[in-house]
């Protein structure tokens, strides 16, 4: 499927939820204005192009500089990615690194480390990006990333305050409108969405916008920096945040050593026994020096149309 864009039509509407996870909370007013979005995210195919445009080398790509992590064993610093393992059987879910682990070589071409490749996953999306890869994609394509309340505002399809991009139900009459994990976390995937990992874009229903996988298939960037919940409603219309861009670098979180950006979305390791993240609302915090196996990206344009 090609990632034409969509032209979403700006609005107010309440963002975050009450009755998530605490981060999500308070659900708050906000105004975005009009945009164009991917209706998918970027895929291994359009990355490539760019690579091939410009050289760039990805961060999942290069040694880390010892000078930027002061402390850190030297056979810690290698050029690698975190990839996703399935255990043998049930263990903590506070413990992830149980299930994640750094793998030297692995990176956008190389999805799994040395031997394995994107071939025959050209439709598939780009992932073990990190946030610089993801901005330098968009600036190249003559685009931006998307604000998280734009990435909301877009995910939700125009239902306000929908649990779900399309509804909801999970699964209206049984089927599968997002690529999720089915099973137990994170040992048994019982496959039923097909999918173990990422699938094409595309390959599950629009929404109301005629957006796709904005919720499940990969985790995507969004501009603004991490910090947990929202400030409540300003209560006079005249104060409701239009296209807000979060909190600025100095207000984050001393507690993160490294600065950390919103992710958007969900992924196919979301499951209901462990991480209900498939929603608009929800959000995540990733710092911007990391990429995974289940991270990728869409891009925007601003402006009326």
């Amino acid at each position: 499927m090609n990632s034409g864009m969509v032209a979403v039509r700006g609005g107010r509407f309440r963002m975050g939820a009450d009755d998530g996870y605490p981060e999500e909370a308070p659900a708050h007013l906000v105004e975005v204005d009009d945009f164009l979005i991917d209706s998918c995210a970027v895929t291994n195919a359009e990355f490539a192009r760019f690579v091939a445009a410009t050289g760039h080398v990805t961060v999942a790509e290069m040694v880390p500089s010892a000078a930027d992590y002061p402390g850190a064993l030297p056979e810690t610093l290698f050029a690698g990615s975190l990839v996703f393992q399935k255990t043998k059987a049930p263990v903590n879910t506070r413990d992830w690194s149980q299930w994640w682990s750094l793998r030297p070589g692995a990176n956008w071409r190389n999805p799994y480390g040395p031997g394995s490749s994107i071939d025959g996953l050209e439709a598939h999306p780009v992932v073990h990006v990190a946030y610089a890869d993801a901005l330098a994609h968009a600036v190249w394509a003559g685009k931006d990333l998307p604000t998280e309340a734009e990435f909301e505002f877009a995910a939700r399809g125009g239902l306000e305050g929908a649990t779900y991009a399309w509804g909801e139900v999970f699964r209206p009459d049984g089927r599968h409108m997002a690529n999720t994990w089915q099973g137990k976390f994170p040992f048994k995937n019982s496959l039923e969405d097909g999918w173990e990992a990422t699938a094409p874009v595309g390959s599950f229903p629009a929404n109301g916008y005629g957006l796709h996988d904005m919720i499940g298939n990969v985790w995507e960037w969004t501009q603004d920096w991490f910090r947990p919940g929202f400030d409540g409603d300003a209560g006079k219309a005249c104060c409701v945040p239009k296209n807000p861009r979060g909190p600025v670098a100095g207000t984050l979180d001393p507690s993160a050593p490294i600065p950390q950006r919103v992710l958007k979305g969900g992924s196919f390791l979301c499951a209901p026994s462990y991480c209900k993240r498939y929603r608009p609302a929800a959000r995540h915090a990733e710092s911007i020096d990391t990429s995974t196996c289940h991270i990728g990206f869409r891009c925007v344009v601003r402006g009326s149309f």
